[in-house]
């Protein structure tokens, strides 16, 4: 009951000061037993607040993570956003994982993390995937990928609008694995009653918040009958008993790689579980431009982490001053408005789409020939031409 009613307070921006300082006081002792069985407890801390200006926990991550998130320091120092960033680098080829478990308590202190793709380079089978731990140890049981075409991009299909929201924390990535015998290893698949009513919850939420009329549910249940149809069943039982007002389907996944690349405007929001939402998530931004464009947002009941939306590190290009910025600049943008800072975040918002899809001066990738930094330097002087008038 304590840690729901801190829950609460957690996501009333009014609220985040004192009150929450307060609550945490009290609730010292609690501790947040999650609903994933692969997870362990985790303590609660407060979120810090200095002065009216939010600390950020930023993560660089590997490959181009270093030189972009350098961009978007440039643009909030230009604009005044009033955020301080706590950097945490992670490094890719130690065996333990004492890096992560500092990022993950910088997070869990400033409340809201921004991040790049961090590499694992050890193949040890006791060393976790770095990202999949910072997700499932903060909880962050929800991914939202909100997949918009840009008119500036040349691409085969225009107007997309469709929104992906991802199970998080589980299934294939349970990370349970072990050999049973020689040559023979298991992979455990974890779908939980709990955590599929949530997200499936959070996805009509999301439609209902945001006026979006159809949720499509993207499973293997034909095949994955108990886990993938745990899955199903549920986010058919509050489509049929919560949220009859929103129009709800299902799609094998197979079919729908399919129909997303020959039909992709029939789908709206598109609801699955984790190794699916990842493969739909690269589909539907390769459609869309690629890897540079497109941000997501981890989300918990405690805990918010954004970064690009296709989770690649670009190690090939790192250097080369020919990365695409936009993807983490629409991940800081996303930041920006989840703190409440609406005002900056629309200013930078505005400012790169008119660099994309009026000035047309995009990196290579997606058909043009600027660098990353003229990308920058153009959204820079929108920004300032929009603040003045």
């Amino acid at each position: 009951m304590a840690v729901r009613l801190l829950s609460k307070i957690r996501l009333v921006p009014e609220l985040r000061g004192a009150a929450y300082s307060s609550a945490a006081a009290q609730l010292s002792d609690f501790e947040v037993q999650h609903k994933t069985p692969v997870i362990r407890k985790q303590k609660i801390i407060p979120v810090a607040q200095y002065g009216g200006r939010h600390a950020v926990t930023m993560l660089p991550g590997g490959g181009i993570g270093p030189e972009v998130m350098g961009y978007v320091r440039e643009i909030f120092k230009y604009i005044g956003a009033p955020i301080d960033f706590e950097v945490v680098d992670i490094d890719p080829t130690v065996d333990n994982d004492e890096d992560v478990q500092y990022a993950i308590t910088t997070i869990k202190r400033n409340g809201v993390g921004l991040k790049g793709n961090i590499e694992t380079k050890s193949e040890a089978a006791y060393v976790t995937s770095r990202n999949v731990a910072l997700r499932n140890e903060l909880d962050m049981y929800a991914y939202v990928l909100n997949c918009k075409s840009f008119p500036g991009v040349p691409t085969r299909h225009k107007d997309i609008d469709v929104v992906i929201i991802r199970q998080n924390t589980e299934g294939e990535y349970a990370m349970l694995e072990h050999e049973s015998v020689y040559g023979v290893i298991e992979s455990m698949k974890v779908v939980t009653a709990t955590n599929s009513e949530r997200v499936c919850r959070f996805a009509f939420e999301f439609a209902k918040r945001n006026g979006r009329k159809k949720v499509t549910t993207v499973h293997k249940a034909n095949i994955m009958k108990l886990s993938d149809g745990l899955f199903l069943e549920t986010s058919r039982r509050l489509a049929r008993d919560e949220y009859p007002e929103i129009e709800h389907n299902d799609m094998i996944i197979d079919n729908c790689c399919m129909q997303l690349v020959a039909k992709p405007h029939q789908f709206d929001v598109m609801l699955m579980t984790n190794l699916y939402g990842s493969i739909v998530s690269n589909v539907v931004c390769g459609l869309l431009g690629g890897a540079g464009l497109l941000s997501g947002r981890n989300y918990g009941d405690h805990y918010a982490v954004f970064e690009p939306g296709t989770r690649n590190t670009g190690t090939a290009i790192a250097g080369k001053n020919i990365a695409n910025p936009i993807a983490m600049i629409n991940a800081s943008v996303d930041m920006l408005e989840h703190l409440g800072h609406h005002y900056h975040a629309d200013l930078i918002r505005r400012a790169v789409n008119k660099t994309i899809n009026v000035d047309k001066i995009v990196t290579p990738d997606v058909g043009g020939t600027a660098s990353s930094t003229e990308v920058v330097n153009n959204i820079m002087v929108n920004i300032g031409k929009m603040a003045r008038g």
